[in-house]
């Protein structure tokens, strides 16, 4: 079986992967990281969301050897160890998670957003979770927080 090697959260993984193994296999299997969630195993419903080289992707749909060579950061390498990235706590102050099963996707997409817009509109939010299921809320308090996320990290300069 071809070996795969990727960073994940800052470290370096070699572990054997066959042709048809998906990224969200090796993470949840093989790596025992488990913040990326087997929802759909479609890409419809981005619990599964990662970041390979900085882009968000849905890792049920990577295949794990297109990985090798780049790096992974999934919502246990969000933020420094011991810390919690601004995303994490507003989700956490406005109540925005109930089972937490998309938490880690909503948060890594939020991410995406901010990094990228870093003053949204609500409807820029919308737009940008639209790849992200909830079965438990109606998405107002996940909104909530990542507008509040990002008034916060505009005013700290994150």
């Amino acid at each position: 079986m071809p070996m795969l090697k990727l960073k994940v959260n800052g470290r370096d993984y070699e572990v054997e992967a066959g042709p048809t193994t998906s990224l969200l296999e090796v993470l949840r299997s093989k790596l025992m990281i488990t913040g990326p969630k087997m929802g759909c195993n479609t890409g419809d419903c981005g619990a599964c969301s990662v970041l390979l080289n900085g882009r968000l992707v849905k890792s049920c749909l990577v295949n794990a050897l297109s990985a090798s060579g780049k790096e992974v950061i999934t919502i246990e390498g969000l933020a420094a160890p011991g810390q919690v990235h601004p995303l994490q706590k507003a989700f956490y102050e406005h109540y925005a998670s109930q089972c937490g099963f998309c938490t880690p996707g909503m948060i890594l997409a939020a991410k995406t957003l901010l990094d990228e817009n870093p003053n949204p509109t609500r409807e820029e939010v919308k737009e940008a979770l639209s790849g992200n299921l909830c079965r438990c809320t109606g998405y107002v308090k996940i909104l909530d927080a990542i507008m509040a996320a990002a008034q916060e990290m505009k005013g700290s300069g994150k």
